[in-house]
């Protein structure tokens, strides 16, 4: 096929499969989830401007924004048709109570935040690397697995910023 016909026909598939035939993989979004890339303003606003083309936010939740996509884009068996965005975090709810499953496959471990306020029944977490960390003067970013009563049947799977402010103010709630 010589470079004429190629993008002729490029041109048609673009036209015929309309302006998303060629759009934003997927998949990504449970990348994100995995911070890769890490948490920033900037890939945040990414991934929210791409969730925002393909689904409607459901903000039931006070806390969360959650996007249900029309198909599967898990990883390694977890299966997620759900992004989620609150605060300074963005996941994928993974289907089914897996937090013990995620913590394994992605070297999470046991971070004791479940017992802060009764937030999650699970939690796991593993800090991003140092030289991974983008703000590090403000806080830690961190890929993160939790089972909680707020998603029934779920288990966010998060990379979440956490200010250092807010770390010291969830130790101190961890010893009382």
């Amino acid at each position: 096929m010589n470079v004429k016909t190629f993008l002729s026909l490029s041109i048609v598939l673009s036209l015929s499969l309309g302006s998303n035939a060629f759009a934003f993989d997927k998949a990504a979004f449970f990348d994100a989830a995995l911070c890769k890339p890490a948490y920033s303003t900037k890939s945040a606003t990414k991934m929210y401007n791409e969730a925002e083309k393909l689904a409607k936010a459901d903000t039931s939740l006070l806390a969360a924004a959650v996007y249900k996509l029309p198909a599967d884009f898990g990883h390694r068996g977890f299966k997620t048709s759900e992004l989620m965005f609150a605060g300074t975090s963005f996941g994928v709810l993974v289907e089914g109570l897996r937090a013990d499953d995620l913590a394994k496959a992605y070297q999470l471990k046991s971070d004791g935040l479940g017992n802060v306020l009764g937030t999650a029944t699970k939690s796991y977490g593993r800090a991003l690397p140092k030289a991974e960390q983008p703000a590090a003067d403000m806080g830690v970013v961190s890929v993160v697995a939790r089972e909680s009563s707020a998603f029934p049947g779920k288990t966010l799977l998060a990379c979440e910023f956490v200010s250092n402010e807010d770390l010291e103010a969830m130790k101190q709630l961890q010893t009382k």
